[in-house]
């Protein structure tokens, strides 16, 4: 099979520059538990999965004994006649020793999960299974419930900041000796939204081009409509291309639907769905309750921004784009607002919150100070394009950082709780 050179001679991943999952996932390899890779098109889930071929193959393990298959070419075959095939072919047993078997795009499949977990569950002594999906939807819908306890799933998302440093082969540390060159290249980051393929690219009419018929297209035209019977796509096209141009916005889902015209509840299975695909992500109103927290206001933030949008050059855009790319770059779940209009970009947290403002020109601070004073927290952080101090008052403490210094700060490793 043409997908699995590794039969034939030495196999190495021409170009791979190592994610930080790929330290996560291989905790995991050694478990019966089939390991699951979902997120985004394009962000690197095949590529990791050859990885770990070979990870597998330079640990011992035959050559022959592993396989991959990817459905995107294969669509109308089951997985029993594939494992068939495959052990024709290698003249092998899954019975008998030791294999690791890929399947990518799984969710292409017809009723991937029930043919999954009757295999897994006669051939989990000896058989290692990776799967992947671009839809967090194939993967939980469903396949939660009937791969319960059988599953670990990773979130596979787009570029970090130090993995791009990676990908450019760029030495940073200490990073007060590269200062300089890291907020340069921040910027040139920014322009490629976290996209292994859109480094080294400064067209915008290359990365529109790229990102619309790449990864928009193929799940607004053809995964949405075939999971979920839209017929009118335009609506959820004109939604997802107002929350790219515009990204943070505080929706209100009845003013969205009266200016698209369609119901609320339409309106709110849109967002669901861009959501379980990955183009979306919501942060809710900080609360210490999260009964609370489900009842108040919502930002959504687009994983994909304009490209007009990311290249041009006015202060408002400049702003709106680099808040975009720290929400994204921290994972966000939390913003904060009262009912005084005082706000707060990020609350990382929930026992112990940290907030996070996040400005691009000029450095305000008044709502990190409210939020500090309201739920009794003693720091907070903004982070900056380039300015960089600390103020003290009240026994309280803003630190002022660069987004570089802050994305590569050690601290951030180990999450507040």
């Amino acid at each position: 099979m043409e997908q699995n050179p590794w039969w034939k001679g030495p196999f190495k991943v021409e170009g791979y520059c190592d994610r930080e999952v790929h330290a996560e996932i291989k905790k995991f390899m050694h478990m019966p538990q089939i390991v699951a890779l979902t997120g985004l098109r394009r962000v690197g889930k095949t590529t990791l999965m050859l990885k770990m071929v070979e990870d597998a193959v330079n640990g011992g393990l035959n050559p022959a004994n592993v396989m991959y298959l990817s459905f995107d070419e294969f669509r109308g075959i089951g997985i029993r006649e594939v494992l068939e095939e495959y052990e024709a072919i290698v003249g092998a047993n899954l019975r008998e020793g030791r294999f690791l078997v890929l399947l990518d795009e799984i969710q292409k499949l017809e009723g991937w999960h029930d043919q999954l977990k009757a295999l897994y569950d006669v051939l989990k002594k000896n058989v290692k299974f990776v799967i992947s999906g671009s839809e967090s939807l194939f993967i939980r819908k469903g396949a939660k419930e009937t791969l319960a306890g059988r599953l670990f799933e990773f979130l596979i998302r787009p570029l970090s900041f130090q993995e791009y440093l990676w990908f450019r082969k760029v030495k940073y540390r200490p990073i007060g000796l590269y200062e300089k060159e890291l907020s340069r290249l921040f910027e040139e980051f920014v322009l490629t939204q976290g996209f292994p393929e859109l480094i080294g690219v400064n067209s915008r009419d290359v990365a529109r081009k790229y990102l619309r018929e790449s990864i928009v297209e193929k799940v607004v035209f053809r995964d949405l409509p075939g999971l979920h019977g839209i017929r009118d796509v335009s609506v959820v096209e004109s939604l997802l291309n107002i929350l790219m141009e515009e990204p943070g916005q505080i929706v209100e889902i009845s003013e969205l639907a009266d200016a698209l015209k369609v119901s609320r509840k339409t309106m709110s299975n849109y967002l669901s769905y861009l959501e379980q695909s990955f183009l979306l992500m919501k942060l809710y109103n900080f609360s210490r309750g999260r009964r609370k927290v489900e009842r108040k206001l919502r930002k959504y933030y687009p994983t994909i921004i304009s490209p007009d949008l990311a290249f041009r050059e006015d202060e408002l855009s400049r702003s709106r784009v680099f808040e975009w790319m720290v929400v994204n770059q921290l994972n966000a779940e939390f913003f904060w607002r009262d009912a005084y209009k005082n706000e707060v970009d990020i609350v990382l947290g929930t026992k112990k919150p940290v907030p996070i403002e996040v400005k691009h020109g000029k450095v305000d601070t008044s709502g990190l100070r409210a939020f500090m004073t309201k739920f009794n927290v003693g720091r907070g952080y903004v982070v900056t394009a380039k300015t960089e101090e600390t103020q003290k008052m009240d026994g309280k403490t803003i630190v002022a950082v660069p987004a570089f210094k802050f994305l590569l700060s050690a601290a951030l490793e180990n999450r507040p709780e």
